[in-house]
């Protein structure tokens, strides 16, 4: 029993939290079969069952509760430790996880992410991209970005990236030729939408505030995705209007196959923040990588959430 490989036993921690192989495995960058197969080597080593699979679902017995239980801080202890021995190095190294919304993943992080990267060749950095809030730590994630509505009040949020972003409507000058351009909100109810659906299934709800009038609007949908290439095309070629970050159609309003409708109902909003749990036996990549956000704006200070 005392010669259990640790990798196995941080996979088993990872499939054990995220209840699913295939949410570990992209997480460790492995298969979901391998580690299914090393479930298989630990619990024939055990000589006890730790998980129950089925097809849609894990879960865990009583000795795989049992055994998470008392892995997570043993594991948690490994880290840190493996974490101090970094001071000792001329430059910090390891694994950096951080869990972002797909605007960040795609608009804000790549040239952050490229700089720090270039600072500091020993750091491997890996991204998921989810929009939904996640227990950052419970998911093995060193931090996660966000927006100020949805950040936790027990963490600690730096800035990072844009400090104010805008949401906006546009449609191509072909679609607004054949259907007119909409001159206040209540009117799109009789035009075609380019409707976002998140991964939780919640179909984002068009919302309008000027002088306090307030308007929520469900217009009839042309389209529902969830990604915002698929979206993009379908405005683009004039099927539908689009409500979206300005950063996802910057380049359309700029080239003229999209321009803004409704610019005076547009929602400027603060921009995103890096959060992050505490600053006791913080990982040396993530102190490096908070370190590198303050000092790359240096302007805001960092602010409890």
């Amino acid at each position: 029993m005392n010669d259990l490989p640790l990798a196995e036993l941080e996979a088993f921690a990872a499939v054990a939290r995220l209840r699913s192989f295939r949410a570990a495995g992209k997480l460790r960058g492995v298969s979901a079969s391998s580690l299914s197969e090393a479930m298989r080597r630990l619990e024939d080593r055990l000589g006890l069952r730790l998980l129950n699979r089925t097809t849609r679902s894990v879960t865990l017995t009583d000795a795989g509760a049992k055994l998470l239980e008392r892995l997570t801080p043993a594991l948690g202890e490994i880290e840190t430790a493996l974490s101090d021995i970094n001071s000792f190095r001329d430059r910090p190294a390891g694994r950096l996880r951080l869990n972002v919304p797909g605007i960040v993943a795609r608009c804000v992080l790549p040239d952050i992410a490229c700089r720090f990267l270039a600072l500091y060749p020993d750091i491997s950095l890996e991204v998921a991209t989810q929009d939904a809030l996640v227990d950052v730590l419970g998911e093995g994630f060193d931090a996660g970005i966000r927006y100020e509505e949805m950040l936790q009040p027990d963490m600690i949020a730096l800035p990072i990236g844009p400090r104010q972003q805008t949401y906006v409507g546009v449609a191509a000058p072909s679609y607004l030729k054949r259907y007119g351009e909409p001159l206040h909100p209540r009117e799109l109810l009789h035009h075609r939408a380019v409707l976002h659906r998140f991964a939780s299934g919640r179909i984002v709800t068009w919302r309008f505030e000027r002088d306090g009038e307030v308007f929520a609007i469900n217009p009839p949908a042309v389209l529902i995705a969830d990604t915002i290439d698929m979206e993009l095309a379908v405005a683009k070629a004039g099927l539908g209007i689009i409500f979206s970050f300005e950063d996802f159609v910057r380049d359309a309003l700029r080239s003229g196959e999209l321009v803004k409708i409704l610019p005076e109902w547009e929602d400027t909003f603060s921009g995103p923040f890096l959060y992050y749990q505490s600053r006791k036996y913080m990982p040396a990549p993530l102190r490096a990588f908070v370190d590198f956000v303050r000092q790359d704006r240096p302007d805001p200070p960092e602010n409890p959430a």
